[in-house]
């Protein structure tokens, strides 16, 4: 491919073959920042890189920051949820705005988060900091003294969360004190918060110049398990509130370009409710899950959206329009065997036979006794799906929660 000078220089943070493989295809310069363990592969296969370790924070920080800058690099662009504070720190000085740093850091915090969307004039449930048990405990009777309970009533159940971790990860649901002593010490501190009872979504929005350029709604069959793009038109016809709640979100965060990743609830009486952002591609493949509905390579988007470069029409002429475009419903869901000794993979024949059936990432099991699920554990692999039908795809990927894909 060839590539642009006159265009952005990017460096991608983090790990992902499928991103590195739609960079190789586009016509931005590009450098892998990634773990050492990523070398050989680089070296083998002709792709720029950088080695460094995410996990270390010292006096050498700064040095990727210049080592990038030296090099021409216009701008950093996360790729996971651990690599966000590094873009951040690392575009304050490429980008010579120290602001974005901070940023970053609310991106990350999920606390914080949840206090500057609220300073935003953002609807956010109930939430605290816990740094132990009792704080949990006391936290858990509060909220349900707020709810009116009466004793023996069923408590209404919170949730915790890492304050820092990627989506489903370090998330546990509370609903009795006796739950809170099953908590280990060293995921303390974290962020707790009140049930929200609704219909939660994710959205992936590609901001440039302050302004939403394109906006899918990604549906929730089983949050942790399941996922479809684009929505059903249940969920599309909230599109309009849906886009104002994003603004709202770019103006609190002060979000000029790039990609965000926001949850969001929709309650009963149809008020919306801020969950969290993320300011990196989703998880559960949805990056791929967009591509085989709408045809466009997000992760190339992902360039165009954070590459000051990018000029105005090259952002209209690369998105499709909203739902309309779509050419199918594509959607995934994430494996996780249901029985606690497992010898072998064997796909469901339903699942195989359906028409919707597109293709599978599952492997045979490394090991016999599977390890119990904690909180929304990662799944074993995802099997997808492509098919012209919301609801049919919407009811198949549900059906996959009874089947037995490890036997």
């Amino acid at each position: 491919m060839k590539r642009d000078p006159e265009k952005g220089f990017v460096a991608v943070l983090g790990w992902s073959l499928n991103a590195i493989e739609a960079l190789d295809r586009f016509d931005r310069r590009y450098v892998v920042v990634a773990p050492e363990w990523a070398q050989e592969y680089c070296t083998e296969n002709d792709i720029p890189y950088i080695p460094w370790n995410f996990e270390r924070l010292n006096d050498r920080s700064m040095e990727i920051a210049e080592t990038l800058q030296e090099a021409g690099v216009d701008v950093a662009i996360p790729l996971y949820e651990e690599t966000v504070e590094w873009a951040g720190a690392i575009n304050a000085v490429l980008r010579g705005n120290p602001r974005l740093f901070g940023q970053a850091m609310l991106l990350r915090d999920k606390a914080l988060m949840k206090r500057r969307a609220q300073l935003g004039g953002i609807r956010v449930g109930i939430f605290e900091e816990a740094h132990d048990r009792g704080d949990v405990i006391r936290f858990l009777k509060r909220v349900n003294q707020t709810l009116l309970k009466l004793d023996g009533d069923p408590n209404d159940p919170i949730h915790l969360k890492a304050f820092d971790k990627a989506g489903c990860l370090g998330h546990r649901v509370i609903r009795t004190p006796d739950e809170v002593d099953t908590i280990p010490d060293e995921e303390f501190p974290v962020l707790m918060e009140s049930h929200l009872d609704g219909w939660e979504f994710a959205v992936e929005a590609w901001i440039f110049n302050g302004k939403v350029r394109f906006l899918n709604i990604s549906e929730y069959v089983t949050l942790g398990y399941s996922v479809f793009v684009p929505a059903t038109p249940e969920l599309e016809r909230y599109r309009a509130r849906i886009t104002q709640e994003i603004e709202k979100l770019i103006k609190a965060f002060e979000i000029d370009f790039g990609f965000i990743h926001p949850e969001y609830f929709v309650t009963s009486d149809g008020e919306m409710y801020f969950g969290e952002v993320a300011y990196r591609p989703p998880g559960f493949k949805v990056f791929e899950l967009l591509e085989r509905a709408y045809g466009f390579n997000a992760y190339q988007a992902l360039v165009l959206a954070f590459d000051p470069k990018t000029t105005e029409e090259e952002i209209d002429a690369f998105f499709p329009t909203e739902v309309v475009d779509a050419r199918g419903f594509a959607g995934c869901f994430g494996v996780y065997p249901r029985r606690r000794v497992v010898n072998e993979l064997a796909m469901p024949d339903e699942t195989v036979d359906h028409e919707y059936f597109d293709s599978h990432e599952l492997t045979a099991p490394l090991e016999e006794t599977v390890t119990k699920r904690t909180a929304f554990g990662t799944h074993w692999g995802l099997v997808y799906f492509f098919g012209d039908d919301p609801y049919t795809m919407r009811d198949l990927l549900a059906r996959q929660e009874e089947l037995d894909f490890y036997v």
